[in-house]
């Protein structure tokens, strides 16, 4: 079975044969081993330091002070009045701080099922009560990168998240054509030039009006509004993210 399926396959089956075992067999938590707490391969502990991402800015999602005004919401950062990106919104599930900063490395680069499954449940979790697109589209890998790799981190993220939100996932839609340096090598101003006309879309399917970009990590946002330059080009109306996780700014 392919990486991709097994992942949906323990996704899917979450609460059903996987939630029996977790009850005969106890799961461990993935980032210290103690004994998980139900429903999650967390214990308690690592539940808890969660850094969940629910103050932040709604079209860049960089974490912000909570409000002192318990009923003010959460207002737009400088920089995205100064110079607007263009993602109608984006939303990440948590900031990249522990046990993120474990667990996305290992499913990224390591190809560890068990820690998908887990970022792929807080996903579902934070964007559950998010206004629904037409469908979702994962960040594509280059074919070179893909191949080296053996499976796009971004997909396998999306393709649970698709299936337990009952929305349609369009990768046909989006092509990385150009295969660019890693980001995490660049500083903000390279990364926007690395990702220079690095998307094509594909004009031959129906573009649907209103679509979501999935991704693994955000840091500059350069990656994601690439993406959605290119879409809007080939005439969709409206592009959001949903990220796992959002690097604070420095």
């Amino acid at each position: 079975m392919s990486l991709a399926n097994t992942l949906h396959s323990c996704f899917r089956l979450e609460g059903g044969f996987v939630g029996a075992l977790h009850r005969l067999w106890p799961a461990h938590c993935l980032v210290c081993r103690e004994p998980a707490r139900s429903g999650r391969d967390l214990c308690a502990a690592c539940t808890d330091a969660l850094p969940w991402n629910r103050q932040a800015c709604p079209h860049c999602a960089i974490p912000l002070p909570s409000p002192t005004d318990v009923s003010a919401r959460i207002s737009t950062c400088g920089d995205c009045l100064r110079h607007p990106p263009p993602l109608h919104a984006a939303r990440t599930a948590c900031r990249y701080d522990f046990p993120l900063d474990r667990l996305l490395p290992r499913f990224k680069f390591h190809g560890d099922l068990a820690a998908g499954r887990l970022l792929a449940q807080l996903m579902h979790e934070a964007f559950a009560q998010a206004e629904r697109p037409d469908a979702l589209i994962a960040i594509p890998l280059h074919r070179t990168r893909l191949r080296q790799r053996g499976y796009d981190q971004a997909l396998e993220l999306a393709k649970p998240l698709a299936h337990a939100l009952r929305l349609p996932l369009r990768p046909d839609l989006l092509v990385r054509h150009r295969d660019t340096a890693p980001q995490s090598r660049l500083d903000a101003v390279q990364r926007r030039r690395n990702l220079r006309r690095a998307f094509t879309v594909n004009t031959k399917s129906e573009l649907p009006a209103h679509v979501t970009l999935i991704d693994d990590v955000m840091t500059t946002g350069a990656t994601l509004h690439a993406a959605a330059h290119a879409l809007q080009r080939a005439g969709v109306a409206r592009v959001d993210a949903w990220v796992c996780a959002r690097v604070p700014a420095p």
